[in-house]
């Protein structure tokens, strides 16, 4: 019986043109050679693109086409729309857990080549909800919690935990400063570990985690951590693996995921073929991971390290001259080739 999905497209601005056509690559052979699953994309715009045409950068038409999607690969998107857009999709779809995979790839010289952990930043509550004013000399931005919204991204980090055989979640804080809030998330964060006794549970200041990510990334497995530290968490954790370009995220609700690479658009290069589409094909072996086809994933992760192995085909950013395009068509003809002997 076959699947019959819509995966929804919004390339966003500058570079997330560029890395969405090299997506769409991959997601075409795959179309064509799964006999069980059939998509069909839905193209929708925010920023730039979508001020033009409508004269708004999150209008109605992306909002409710987002919400006859399956899923949704999202490219990438500029200041001034970034909060606009991705509040109006995290927030709007309550996509409340953002995963971000840490680990490096075989045959990319890294800062720690060996580094394999997950960052589970919750999406929703926080600094970056936006709440605060202005009065007088007084410039108030307001970090608020719910206990609801902690509860559901600490069971979310252990469920995941589980389900992808970790063995560890550490849960990052500022409990010595942040009396109101940390203090009690690191409380509830260990009530709720009692339900899931084969998963260590343990705690970290955050400052020492960034630490702990940068010299000793092996003694660290999922990290869950609240919006802001998440953000900052995720970025230094790019850094030991060669950069934001090798960065994916998967932004997870209940009803709807959307996944994106973790960079910015990057402007300059936009429309030119050059930048490294990394990140986007790893979300995209993540959207198969949600989808619960772990299988597609596995020959998609393998493809792309197979092309990083040989090393004849790539970006600039890791010493090569390759297109945008000629790398996602490198790691499609892998696929193909693998598919054969594993999905045939």
């Amino acid at each position: 019986m076959t699947e019959n999905l819509t995966i929804g497209i919004i390339p966003g601005d500058g570079i997330g043109r560029d890395v969405t056509r090299a997506a769409r690559i991959i997601l075409n052979l795959i179309n064509e050679r799964c006999a069980d699953i059939s998509f069909v994309y839905k193209d929708m715009d925010v920023g730039e693109a979508a001020i033009k045409k409508h004269g708004e950068a999150f209008p109605d038409e992306t909002r409710e086409g987002i919400s006859s999607c399956d899923v949704i690969l999202f490219g990438a998107i500029g200041a001034p729309h970034d909060f606009v857009v991705l509040s109006g999709i995290r927030y709007g779809f309550n996509l409340y857990a953002n995963v971000r995979p840490i680990k490096s790839l075989p045959g990319v010289e890294v800062l720690q080549p060996d580094a394999d952990l997950v960052v589970i930043r919750e999406n929703t509550e926080g600094l970056y909800r936006g709440i605060g004013y202005t009065d007088g000399d007084y410039h108030v931005n307001l970090r608020v919690f719910t206990q609801a919204g902690m509860e559901k991204i600490i069971h979310f980090s252990f469920n995941w935990a589980k389900k992808n055989n970790r063995k560890k979640v550490t849960f990052t804080h500022k409990e010595s400063i942040l009396v109101h809030t940390d203090a009690f998330m690191k409380e509830l964060f260990y009530e709720i570990a009692k339900d899931y006794p084969t998963i260590e549970a343990d705690d970290m200041e955050v400052d020492a985690c960034a630490m702990r990510m940068v010299m000793k990334p092996q003694t660290l497995d999922v990290i869950v951590a609240e919006n802001a530290n998440g953000d900052i968490l995720s970025d230094v954790g790019g850094g030991i693996i060669g950069g934001l370009g090798f960065t994916p995220s998967a932004n997870i609700g209940d009803n709807l995921a959307m996944f994106e690479p973790v960079h910015g658009s990057a402007p300059k290069y936009a429309d030119k073929d050059v930048v490294n589409p990394t990140a986007i094909l790893m979300s995209t072996k993540l959207m198969f991971d949600y989808l619960n086809r772990t299988d597609i994933a596995a020959l998609l992760q393998n493809s792309l390290n197979r092309v990083y192995l040989e090393g004849k085909v790539r970006t600039y950013d890791v010493g090569g001259n390759s297109s945008t395009s000629e790398f996602a068509k490198a790691v499609a003809e892998k696929l193909d080739d693998l598919w054969d002997c594993n999905l045939a």
